[in-house]
């Protein structure tokens, strides 16, 4: 199997296998004779500019993800007149785009390249940046344009089951859990700093942009089109860093040897861990701002009373808090396996979603910190448990096999925002949250047995 993993990597542009003793050579765009595995065909430095850049590109690709989840709160106060139902759908339909254009992305590393794979998803986000920009300054944008706009931001999430496979070429399995950590977890912080700054961004007007009027709110001026302007010279400035100072790694397969990976049982088993995992993170954080509206909120039974919480002022709290757990956690996973974090995961998100459950139908709005520290601590089991997975594919499965695994577990998770938008829309909170307590449950017990006890077949 050593041998087999070092050939997968370890191959010319043509993909003919190198010759064992060669020489690195990274003075081209392709680079020649790397094996991450041997410290003699490896290089530190190409790798963790690859990461660093990369991430860098991906916090801005998990900030279109969410931008519709920023400006849905907002929409309805500058004069669109959409229904809770619809502001549900609007946050739900990205995720239905990152996980079918995740099913696209999860082939193409080993056909595009690391540098064209960047370069060049950096400025599809452009497309739902300047979308936005444009229709939110006019409230009579109907509601099916708002959707198109939607589905295209899905585009942002949907690179990530492309960039994290790429990443993985570029590592030895020692490093793994640590390099692929960082990279998901800053790059899922694009979630959070979308959540935070988009409402900072629509008080006030951008220098630059002086000339375009303020959206009209009954308590003051917004400026809506800030949070989808803002990040567009930082999206160009990524390009540019990836077409330029970005490789490639040898690895070619075609999409025949790269659907192998449906004959592989623990791919299909660890597509379970991370829909329980990164699933119902990015979904439930995609619809946290809504929740806490439609529950305790303006739109909720209690609408009226005084001090009632806004979902805009905490809907970057489970974003955070998941991200920077599952960044600062790759160490932990390289050093005990990331199985047994996944199965404290699982336990976890059984006990938070069930306390979560209790909050869900109040009598009283006084109820809503018992609500939101379930779902904070909630937000940091998934962290934990996006880590793990990560960790376990590549230890438990050939290199090439793990990367397409790695992406395709990641379209699948991204569908998150998608179903439980869908869910919360057509059925009472707190039977949902009851139903993903149970998946979680089942999940854990499949972790445990395979994965994470002791002597297990598969410790990953």
């Amino acid at each position: 199997m050593q041998r087999r993993e070092r050939n997968d990597l370890a191959t010319t542009p043509a993909g003919a296998p190198s010759s064992p003793g060669a020489a690195l050579h990274t003075s081209g765009r392709v680079l020649t004779n790397w094996n991450p595995e041997d410290a003699a065909t490896w290089s530190p430095r190409i790798a963790w500019r690859t990461l660093a850049i990369s991430t860098y590109s991906m916090i801005l690709a998990f900030c279109v993800w969410f931008l519709v989840s920023a400006i849905a709160p907002k929409l309805n106060s500058i004069g669109f007149g959409l229904t809770t139902g619809q502001l549900y759908w609007l946050a739900a339909m990205p995720g239905l785009s990152c996980g079918l254009i995740r099913l696209v992305y999860m082939f193409l590393p080993p056909i595009m390249g690391t540098r064209k794979l960047v370069g060049w998803s950096s400025l599809l986000y452009l497309i739902p940046m300047f979308g936005w920009f444009f229709a939110v300054q006019n409230p009579h944008t109907s509601f099916w344009v708002l959707m198109v706009l939607a589905f295209t931001c899905g585009i942002g999430g949907g690179t990530f089951s492309g960039y994290m496979p790429s990443t993985g070429y570029f590592f030895p399995k020692r490093l793994q859990g640590t390099a692929l950590g960082l990279q998901a977890g800053i790059g899922n912080l694009g979630m959070s700093i979308i959540q935070l700054v988009g409402p900072i961004l629509m008080g006030f007007s951008l220098f630059g942009i002086t000339w375009l009027a303020p959206e009209h709110t009954a308590s003051g001026n917004l400026w809506v089109h800030n949070a989808a302007i803002f990040f567009v010279p930082w999206t160009i400035v990524a390009a540019i860093l990836a077409f330029t100072l970005l490789k490639d790694v040898p690895v070619k397969a075609s999409f025949r040897q790269q659907i192998d990976i449906f004959s592989n049982p623990d791919t299909w088993l660890m597509t379970l861990m991370y829909v329980m995992t990164f699933g119902l993170f990015s979904g439930f954080s995609a619809q946290f701002g809504l929740l806490i509206n439609s529950t305790y909120g303006e739109t909720s039974r209690f609408a009226g009373m005084a001090a009632l919480p806004q979902g805009v002022t905490y809907a970057f709290l489970g974003l955070l808090i998941g991200s920077l757990v599952r960044a600062g956690w790759g160490p932990l996973c390289d050093r005990f396996g990331g199985a047994i974090w996944t199965f404290t995961s699982g336990v976890g998100l059984v006990v938070t979603l069930g306390w979560a459950a209790l909050f869900l139908n109040p009598s009283d709005p006084g109820q809503f910190p018992g609500f939101l520290w379930a779902m904070l601590i909630m937000f940091f089991f998934a962290g934990i448990g996006n880590a793990g997975t990560f960790k376990q594919m590549p230890m438990i499965m050939p290199k090439r096999q793990a990367g397409g695994a790695i992406g395709f577990t990641a379209a699948i998770g991204s569908f998150g925002p998608f179903f439980i938008g869908i869910a919360l829309s057509a059925m009472n909170a707190a039977v949902w949250f009851w139903i993903c307590a149970a998946f979680c449950a089942l999940c854990s017990v499949i972790c445990w047995i395979r994965y994470a006890r002791p002597r297990a077949p598969f410790p990953g």
